[in-house]
């Protein structure tokens, strides 16, 4: 097949994308709530950021890595939401060639640094739990400085590697794609030559990222479990369990939608199926990272209790 010859196709320079609907109702009724869900998402992860900017006693390793998870959070919102919202109501939703690839770029790289972060927290969790006299020697800042360095370097090499390999690609027949951003997926359906290197790449990459990040998770977890388990009181076993959970229901909500997507089998996958799914970790998940933080975490809601009463007793003087 050699498209470029062909004189009825021309050469793609801008994308149009689907969207989530054409019902006149369900855009009112989307518009709303995705506005509302990134309100929210930027409120609760930039409070996230200052609460522990302003708060001494939240200046731990723990907090300086949640305090990059919500800013990488902000950022791949941000990439996503904005656009999609404008395109609800729009009339033609075109992205131009380099818009796309920047958005797809932009995305990917918080998303696998967000991996990445959350494999760091897990071993922070496990120095704390499984080594605590030693916790201050170990999670050094030098050392807390590398663990975040590394995702954004490793989720850069990758973001990198997937965004050349697909707009290398000759775009020269439908420029109509199949979503709401620029996912690599429905990008790589509208390719004008062989995709299965670049769906190779992806499935080896992004199984690199899940399972070097994840195996990272599962080894500290397995190490904190028997470390717990060992505790004789129960209010020891509570509080270690307690420090653990909102982690791992992070842990749990990504990688649960990451892996339906991107790591199972192409024969499985449907853009259909993969658009819904993608609303939950490009929209939702940015948003409940937070309120999983601040809601389960003793800490974080002490700080915030002291930040309101120390407002009040200034605003009453």
């Amino acid at each position: 097949m050699e498209p470029m010859e062909d004189k009825n196709q021309t050469v793609v320079t801008e994308f149009l994308l689907l969207g989530l609907t054409d019902h006149p109702y369900q855009k009112i009724v989307l518009f709303f709530m995705f506005l509302f869900v990134y309100l929210i998402t930027l409120g609760g992860n930039l409070g996230m950021i200052t609460l522990i900017q302003i708060d001494s006693r939240l200046h731990t390793p723990m907090y300086f890595f949640l305090r990059h998870l919500s800013f990488v959070d902000i950022c791949s919102s941000s990439s996503v939401a904005p656009k999609m919202l404008y395109n609800i109501f729009a009339e033609k939703k075109d992205i131009t060639f380099l818009g796309c690839a920047a958005q797809m770029w932009f995305f990917g790289l918080f998303e696998a640094a967000e991996c990445f972060l959350l494999a760091a927290m897990a071993y922070d969790r496990y120095v704390a739990i499984c080594k605590p006299l030693l916790y201050t020697i170990i999670m050094s800042q030098q050392v807390c400085m590398q663990l975040v360095v590394g995702p954004y370097a490793m989720a850069l090499i990758s973001t990198m590697t997937h965004t050349i390999f697909t707009f290398c690609l000759p775009f020269c027949g439908s420029n109509i794609i199949n979503h709401f951003f620029c996912d690599i997926f429905p990008l790589l359906s509208l390719a004008c030559a062989d995709t299965w290197v670049n769906k190779f790449v992806l499935f080896v990459l992004a199984g690199a990222i899940g399972v070097l990040s994840g195996l990272i998770i599962m080894v500290s977890y397995i190490c904190i479990l028997m470390t717990i388990l060992k505790i004789q009181t129960a209010d020891g076993k509570q509080k270690a369990f307690s420090t653990c959970f909102s982690h791992l229901a992070a842990v749990s909500i990504l990688y649960g939608t990451l892996f339906l997507i991107y790591v199972r089998p192409s024969s499985s996958s449907s853009l259909g199926i993969n658009k819904v799914i993608s609303l939950f970790y490009t929209v939702v998940i940015p948003m409940v990272n937070p309120l999983i933080y601040s809601l389960r975490n003793k800490e974080v809601k002490d700080a915030f209790r002291r930040k309101i009463e120390r407002k009040k007793f200034i605003i009453g003087r």
